[in-house]
């Protein structure tokens, strides 16, 4: 298969270096710290100086801890490009293709994406750090509050029981992408959880918001993760092998909080992914490895329905047929573990593991044939989406 590459090889962006911090229950570190850290890892994994660094994408999740004076912490001058984005697990994917944008046109030369978080606190319940339950509130939101809908879990068990009665789809199928990509995970140093599970694990795992039980809910982890993109020809003679930034897209259905017959059935995955894959000029049987946001197990088994590996209504059966996802699948799907198994950088986990993958350094688990790789990223209640697709040089 040839990858289309009509826009010339030295104005195609490319994502050069990538930069991990510690990940999971690391405590004693604000988010901005984390943050400072990524940067500075990724300049240096790809061979350059902070002061090649001339835009600056920053991205912060529920602490709020990241924003535009990260530039004077990491000491960058005469920025060309910054600015702080924020349409949740979507973004990640949003600063690579705004990055892609200004060094494709000649904004930005050398431009560095980052997503900290620090939501984690030593002797505090991990499920604290996401507790959003309204108080004291009037209209709507008291309204929601009193009937029990508060907070994520809750609102995407509703999206993910509409999906069960409209198409049978079941608790145990559900499970069974969660025990393929901790099958990955057993493989990945970085992953927080590296334990191997089965079905029976995950069934007699406890309830978080029925149908949800605990093991098809994302971990919360503290850390930061940053990309640096530039062009194409100045990628290739960095220390990395450049990962190409072939096609991007983006959909924000604006549905939130209005009554929707296709709540819980269809997501923004249905128009940002051939969208990507258009722009890229490939077919989802170009695919080679898939990097999916899982906040939750039924939101990688509709980003699949919805990208058309599988017929609408089909996810589930599709995740639980033997010899398709995990290790030696047909389909790798979130070769690191994804957000269930190994850490929680919103979009920045999928996108982090499709650079390793791309590069062909994912040790254990990389998988073979790697030329182009799709990542996806969710963000609300299946409020915002944005696909990549990328591509080893």
């Amino acid at each position: 298969m040839t990858v289309r590459r009509d826009l010339a090889a030295h104005r195609r962006a490319a994502i050069a270096g990538l930069g991990l911090t510690e990940m999971g229950k690391v405590y004693g570190r604000t988010a901005r710290h984390f943050a400072a850290d990524a940067v500075r890892r990724a300049v240096a994994d790809a061979g350059l100086d902070l002061a090649d660094i001339d835009g600056l994408l920053v991205s912060a999740g529920v602490t709020n801890g990241v924003n535009l004076g990260l530039q004077v912490d990491l000491g960058l001058r005469n920025l060309r490009m910054l600015t702080q984005l924020q349409a949740f697990g979507s973004t990640a994917g949003a600063m690579v293709q705004y990055a892609a944008l200004a060094v494709e046109s000649g904004m930005a030369s050398a431009v560095a994406c980052v997503f900290a978080d620090a939501p984690l606190r030593q002797g505090r319940a991990t499920g604290a750090a996401y507790d959003r339950r309204p108080r004291a509130s009037r209209g709507w939101t008291g309204l929601l509050g009193a009937s029990g809908l508060a907070g994520p879990n809750t609102f995407y068990a509703l999206a993910a029981r509409r999906h069960m009665k409209a198409y049978g789809t079941t608790s145990e199928q559900f499970g069974a992408l969660a025990v393929a990509q901790r099958a990955w995970a057993v493989m990945n140093p970085l992953a927080q959880l590296r334990e191997p599970i089965g079905i029976s694990d995950h069934q007699s795992s406890r309830y978080i918001a029925e149908p949800f039980r605990l093991l098809d809910c994302c971990l919360v982890s503290n850390g930061g993760v940053a990309v640096i993109v530039t062009t194409g020809d100045r990628a290739a003679a960095l220390a990395q092998p450049p990962v190409s930034i072939l096609g991007w897209g983006q959909a924000h259905p604006g549905t939130s909080g209005r009554r929707d017959e296709d709540f819980g059935l269809v997501s923004g995955a249905a128009r940002s992914g051939p969208a990507a894959l258009a722009m890229a000029g490939v077919t989802l049987g170009d695919i080679d490895v898939l990097e999916l946001y899982d906040c939750y197990t039924f939101t990688a088994l509709l980003t699949l329905e919805d990208y058309g590996f599988c017929q609408k209504g089909e996810g589930g059966d599709f995740v639980a047929t033997p010899g398709v996802l995990g290790p030696r699948g047909s389909l790798p799907l979130n070769t690191g573990g994804g957000q269930l198994s190994s850490y929680y950088m919103w979009g920045m986990t999928p996108l982090s593991e499709a650079v390793i993958q791309a590069r062909g350094q994912a040790g254990d688990r990389q998988v073979k044939r790697h030329e182009v790789v799709l990542v996806s990223g969710n963000g609300g209640i299946l409020d915002h989406h944005s696909t990549l697709v990328l591509a080893a040089a």
